[in-house]
């Protein structure tokens, strides 16, 4: 069995989950999401608990099993708590404001960058070096949060750039000179 596969969801109070064929649908404080659970893999609703099993053992079933599970699991916790990803600037004259629903980067280019969220994606800024993107869907607020870092990735020698906050930066010595 897959150790991911094999787990109970328990359901939280305040989410309400809808099965639709092999459609799972939840709707929360936060808002709806739905998943479509993979052919070969069925679930099992009842008493507030989703349990997944598997038809056989093909390599490939197995990895749907604990996919299916992770990301039923996902929708859950988003419509629940909703999901959000930190990132820090780093460097001189480095920084965001919030401009309307999205974000004026000045990153040390010749230009600003206005970077508009999708639907369902807020921004919050902390100080001139924080952004926080935040969002019910787990896939969405992590591409956003890549596609922001993406503008300007942290590089090794001074450690300019976006990074995710608690992410640590190799860092590179630099040129050295012989006496």
């Amino acid at each position: 069995m897959s150790r991911i596969g094999k787990l109970p969801i328990n359901i939280p109070k305040g989410v309400e989950v809808k099965v639709d064929g092999k459609n799972l649908r939840a709707k929360g404080p936060k808002g709806e999401l739905s998943v479509v659970i993979p052919e070969p893999i069925s679930f099992n609703f009842e008493n507030n608990t989703i349990t997944f099993s598997r038809a056989s053992d093909d390599k490939k079933v197995r990895a749907l099993h604990g996919l299916s599970r992770a990301l039923t699991n996902n929708i859950i916790e988003g419509v629940q708590n909703g999901f959000s990803k930190t990132l820090k600037l780093e460097g001189v004259g480095y920084k965001v404001e919030l401009k309307g629903k999205g974000i004026l980067l000045s990153l040390g280019y010749s230009h600003q960058i206005y970077f508009l969220p999708p639907e369902g994606i807020q921004f919050e800024v902390q100080g001139v070096n924080t952004i926080i993107v935040k969002g019910i869907d787990k896939q969405q607020v992590g591409l956003v949060a890549a596609k922001i870092r993406r503008l300007r990735p942290p590089e090794p020698y001074k450690g300019k750039g976006i990074h995710y906050d608690g992410e640590y930066i190799i860092r590179k010595e630099g040129k050295k000179t012989t006496k």
